[in-house]
C-alpha cells in the first residue's frame, strides 16, 4: 500500500525524522490560508500536488509561492487538473489535494532510501550524493555513487553504520550526528510500521544547519497492515486502479498491465509462467490475476468480471491446476460469470488436476463457445491467436 507525501511526513515526524512544517489543502482558499501562516515567518512557501507518483517537480506539480496570492493561483492551477509524470503514464492523475509547506534554504541535496533486500534477507539502507534524481537512473548510469549498508535485524541500524553513510555522503562534520539521528529514526519507522520501502529524495542539508526530508515516499507490506489500522486508514482509493481495489474486496491478487489477453490463474508462480508463455507466443498479458488455492465460486465469478471490465482485453485465458482448488468449482464460476457478463471475447480454458473431468463436462454442457486446451503451451498459443483475430 502507498500513501501520499504529506501522510508519510506525518508518520516520520512521529519517529523524530526532521520534516518541514506543512498542511494539506483541498481548495485554493485553504491553500491561501495555510500559505498565509508560513509566509509570515518565511519569504517563500511551497505548493505541492499530492498524487501517488514520482516526478511531480519536473511535471510542474511543485510550485514556489512568495505571497498568499501566488499560492492561491498555484493551487488553482493544480487542483482538479491532470498531472502527467513519467510514473503516471500518458493518462496522468487528477490532483485532488495539495501540500502547502514552509520553504527552506537548501544547501545541498542527497538521496536516502530503505528497502527490504531479498537477496541478503536484510534491510538495506542506501544513500547517494545524487539527490533529486531517480535512484534507478543513478543505478543505471553511476552505480558506484550509491552507498549501501545491510542491517542485521537482531540489532538494527548501528550508529557506526549511519556514520559511515554520512561520511560517505561528504557531510560537514557538524552535521554528522544530526544525520545519524535522522537515519536511525527513519530505520526505526521503517521496521516499526512494516514498510517495504521508504525513500527520502531529496534529503537536504540547509543553510541553517539542519538535515531534513524535503520529500518522503513510503510503501507498506500489505500483510502487516492488520497491525497498523491507523496506517491502513490512510489508503486513498482514488489513487488506485479501480479494478485492483475491487479485487482486494474479494482477496484476489490483481495487477493491471498494458496487454490485451486477460489471465486468470491459481498460484503466483503459475500466473508468472502463464504471462511468460503468452509473451513467448507473441502476445501480451493484460493483467496478473491469482485467484489463490482456495477460491470459491464467488471469488472466481468476481475475478472473471474483473477481466471483462477491461476494455483492452481481446481474449481471456484461464489456466488452472487444481490441487486444493477444484476444477469443477472453477468451471462453475466461469460459466456463471460468462453468462452474467454476456461474454463477447474469445475464452480459452485449460484445466488440470482435481475433478478435472467434471470441470470439463461443465464447460461442455454450458452452451458457451469455449476454446479448451490440455497443455499450457497449447492454451497460450490459442489465446494469442484468438486475441489477434479479435
Amino acid at each position: 500500500m502507498n500513501i501520499h507525501e504529506y501522510q508519510a511526513k506525518e508518520l516520520l515526524g512521529r519517529y523524530g525524522v526532521k520534516v518541514p512544517k506543512g498542511n494539506i489543502a483541498f481548495t485554493p482558499q485553504e491553500a491561501e490560508e495555510v500559505a498565509k501562516c508560513f509566509l509570515s515567518d518565511n519569504p517563500v512557501c511551497v505548493v505541492k500536488a499530492q498524487i501517488h507518483a514520482g516526478g511531480r517537480g519536473k511535471a510542474g506539480g511543485v510550485k514556489l509561492a512568495r505571497s498568499r496570492e501566488e499560492a492561491l493561483e498555484h493551487a488553482k492551477a493544480l487542483l482538479g487538473h491532470v498531472l502527467v509524470t513519467h510514473q503516471t503514464g500518458p493518462a496522468g492523475k487528477v490532483v485532488k489535494k495539495v501540500l502547502v509547506e514552509e520553504g527552506c534554504r537548501i544547501e545541498k541535496e542527497y538521496y536516502l532510501g530503505v528497502v527490504v533486500d531479498r537477496g541478503s534477507q536484510r534491510v538495506c539502507v542506501m544513500a547517494s550524493r545524487e539527490g533529486g534524481v531517480e535512484i534507478e537512473e543513478v543505478a543505471l548510469k553511476s552505480p558506484e555513487k550509491i552507498l549501501k549498508v545491510y542491517v542485521d535485524p537482531a540489532v538494527g541500524l548501528q550508529a557506526f553504520q549511519a556514520r559511515n553513510l554520512a561520511f560517505g555522503l561528504g557531510l560537514d562534520r557538524a552535521l554528522i550526528n544530526k544525520a545519524v539521528r535522522f537515519m536511525t529514526a527513519l530505520y526505526g519507522a521503517f521496521v516499526d510500521l512494516d514498510c517495504s520501502m521508504a525513500e527520502i529524495n531529496p534529503l537536504v542539508t540547509t543553510k541553517d544547519g539542519e538535515v531534513m526530508a524535503l520529500d518522503a515516499k513510503i510503501s507498506f507490506d500489505d500483510n502487516g497492515l492488520f497491525r497498523h489500522k491507523d496506517v491502513e486508514g490512510m489508503r486513498d482509493l482514488d489513487e488506485e486502479d479501480p479494478r485492483e481495489v475491487e479485487a482486494s474486496r474479494y482477496n484476489l491478487n490483481y495487477v493491471s498491465l498494458d496487454g490485451n489477453i486477460g489471465c486468470m490463474v491459481n498460484g503466483a508462480g503459475l500466473a508468472m509462467a502463464t504471462m511468460d508463455i503468452i509473451k513467448l507466443y507473441g502476445g501480451s498479458p493484460a493483467n496478473f490475476l491469482d485467484v489463490g488455492g482456495g477460491a470459491n465460486r464467488e471469488q472466481v465469478t468476481a475475478a472473471f468480471k474483473l477481466l471483462m471490465s477491461d476494455d483492452d482485453v481481446k481474449a481471456i485465458l484461464v489456466n488452472i491446476f487444481g490441487g486444493i482448488m477444484r476444477c469443477d468449482i472453477i468451471a462453475e464460476g466461469i460459466v456463471h460469470a460468462a453468462k452474467d457478463t454476456h461474454l463477447k471475447v474469445p475464452l480459452v480454458v485449460r484445466l488440470q488436476g482435481t475433478n478435472v473431468e467434471r470441470g470439463r463436462e461443465i464447460l461442455r454442457q454450458s452452451g458457451l463457445n469455449i476454446i479448451t486446451a490440455e497443455r499450457m503451451d497449447e492454451a497460450a498459443e490459442k489465446a494469442v491467436k484468438a486475441a489477434k483475430a479479435a
